[in-house]
């Protein structure tokens, strides 16, 4: 708090490169509708066969809004909220159970590596409760060459994570990350030994 007992002022933007879509216009009725395509989407692709490869990739072309790399692979289920918002590089691996909520632009360099249940998510609220309804932010997510994200970790919008770099399972990413480096979430503490039976 500040001397005067007034808390300190929010910054407004809390994320680098955020950008904002007011609500109940008609761009953001032109992204609901994109939404509700590509969840229609989703939802057929997680509904072929494994092994309907053809089919799978033709779903994957409809959701991404064009062509993919032939060496893009993704293991349903698979959930995305926009599509036309992101890029692949090549020999780029999608583990099962991941969410690209790509609105604000993903941009996947090569050889990345994504471990199963891992959000990649470019959108959200104004922190400002006055605000928190009127707009929906956004900011690019990029994954540099030669990355491994490990299982169920989620990436923040705005975050640019450094080439070669590894994101443990289950971190919570939120600020860049510089090339080759790992980074990892809290690790497990004991809090106290058990007796047995």
């Amino acid at each position: 708090m500040a001397a005067n007992g007034a808390l300190p002022a929010v910054p407004r933007c809390l994320v680098r490169n955020e950008q904002r879509l007011r609500t109940r216009t008609p761009e953001s009725r032109a992204f609901a509708e994109r939404v509700q395509l590509v969840m229609n989407l989703t939802a057929r692709l997680n509904a072929l066969p494994f092994d309907d490869l053809d089919a799978r990739r033709t779903v994957l072309a409809e959701i991404f809004g064009g062509p993919i790399p032939g060496s893009l692979s993704i293991l349903p289920p698979f959930y995305c909220d926009y599509g036309l918002g992101t890029s692949f590089g090549e020999r780029v691996f999608i583990n099962q159970g991941c969410f690209l909520l790509d609105y604000g632009g993903i941009t996947i360099g090569d050889r990345v590596l994504i471990g199963p249940r891992v959000t990649l998510s470019t959108a959200g609220h104004p922190v400002e409760l006055n605000e928190r309804y009127d707009f929906i932010t956004h900011a690019p997510i990029v994954i540099e060459d030669d990355v491994w994200i490990g299982a169920a970790a989620t990436v923040t919008p705005g975050v640019t994570i450094g080439r070669g770099s590894v994101v443990g399972a289950g971190a919570v990413v939120a600020k860049d990350v510089p090339p080759l480096s790992l980074v990892t979430p809290t690790s497990a503490v004991q809090r106290r030994h058990l007796l047995p039976r």
